[in-house]
């Protein structure tokens, strides 16, 4: 009817060990439980958030909940402490597939590996949510975000039907060079998957960060405007060198088959393929632009693509510079092929200023 567990020693993630202590007690269908862990000579890495505990730097992590039979766990608390870094937890309830069915509160204060600080909070209000704070280092998640071309796995994690997350942050680092000031917006539940986003920042007063998702009768619908498109576009490792410009994203998602459309304008690029570099020595802007150093310019990039599972068809790739011009097609296997066709055309100028004759033009 009773039972009580105490106990205490070294315990091995890696290859040192660390002191653990733990207390178990179980009257009828539940076991209350604590655990302290003090972690000195191993690391600890939390990827998603960037925080890295090094070798003999001192941490305690503290967990304490209970467990019930039919699988419902809840934590009263977690806590990891290391010098000034912190992380709490408070309330936090999960259901038999261990998903997240209600949390009261998530306090966090860290210096991550980059030495950028993070400090925000999660609040629980009347089952809705308010995630609020100074500073925070968002480039892992976006990098999550546009590799896995997943809804932000909401729906992974979450046993909570309808519920809306208010958001007010200072300052949300993109990457360790951007950051955009007072992200402020919604994000609207209903039955664990997205049906609304509004999200807006700026990098300055002139500059804005906008994203939208509505879900309309099934449909999920996204734009995302970005004054600096840098920040985005970088993270794709094929594109080498990008400089400048301005980011403009539209899809449509059903049945998990999406739509999409990105336009990039008044961007250069620095490091092209040897075959571009050639064509654009045609032209006596591409000469000036690649003895300068600065890169070749485009003033237009226009892409249209469909994605469903690990295929994406590409309808269209065309991008229009004053020293050459890009038409493409093809499609792309997650992680196997990549197959494009087309043209790369010098001179674009020129060919402009003919095509504008009227005869001569078609």
């Amino acid at each position: 009817k009773q039972l009580k567990i105490n106990g205490k020693g070294k315990l091995f993630f890696q290859d040192d060990s660390d002191e653990i202590s733990y207390n178990i007690i179980k009257k009828k269908d539940i076991y209350n439980f604590e655990t302290n862990f003090n972690i000195l000579k191993n690391k600890l890495l939390i990827n998603y958030l960037k925080y890295e505990k090094k070798k003999n730097s001192k941490a305690v992590l503290n967990i304490r909940g209970n467990y019930v039979k039919n699988n419902q766990i809840k934590f009263d608390s977690i806590s990891l402490k290391e010098d000034e870094n912190e992380f709490l937890i408070s309330n936090l309830s999960l259901n038999d597939e261990f998903k997240i069915s209600k949390i009261d509160s998530i306090k966090v204060r860290f210096l991550n590996k980059d030495k950028i600080t993070n400090k925000i909070e999660l609040i629980n209000k009347n089952n809705n949510y308010i995630l609020r704070g100074s500073s925070l280092d968002a480039s892992k998640i976006i990098d999550k975000i546009i590799d896995t071309d997943e809804e932000i796995g909401i729906s992974k994690i979450l046993n909570i039907k309808n519920t809306k997350i208010n958001i007010d942050i200072q300052k949300v680092y993109l990457d360790n060079e951007n950051l955009v000031n007072k992200f402020k917006g919604e994000i609207d539940l209903k039955n664990n998957k997205i049906k609304s986003v509004n999200l807006d920042s700026s990098f300055s007063q002139n500059e804005k960060l906008t994203l939208t998702i509505k879900d309309i009768d099934g449909e999920k619908v996204t734009t995302l405007f970005s004054s600096r498109a840098k920040p985005l576009v970088k993270r794709y490792k094929f594109i080498k060198g990008f400089e400048e410009g301005s980011l403009d994203f539209y899809s449509t998602k059903k049945n998990n088959l999406s739509k999409s459309q990105i336009k990039i304008y008044d961007f250069k690029l620095q490091k092209l393929p040897v075959l571009t570099k050639i064509l654009t020595l045609a032209s006596m802007q591409g000469i000036a632009d690649l003895l300068s150093g600065q890169g070749i310019r485009f003033n237009e990039f226009e892409m249209n693509f469909n994605n469903k599972g690990n295929l994406m068809t590409i309808e269209e790739i065309y991008a229009l510079g004053p020293a050459i011009s890009i038409l493409m097609e093809g499609y792309i296997e997650k992680d196997q092929l990549i197959s494009l066709r087309g043209t790369l055309v010098p001179a674009t100028t020129i060919n402009k200023a003919i095509g504008s004759i009227p005869i001569l033009g078609d």
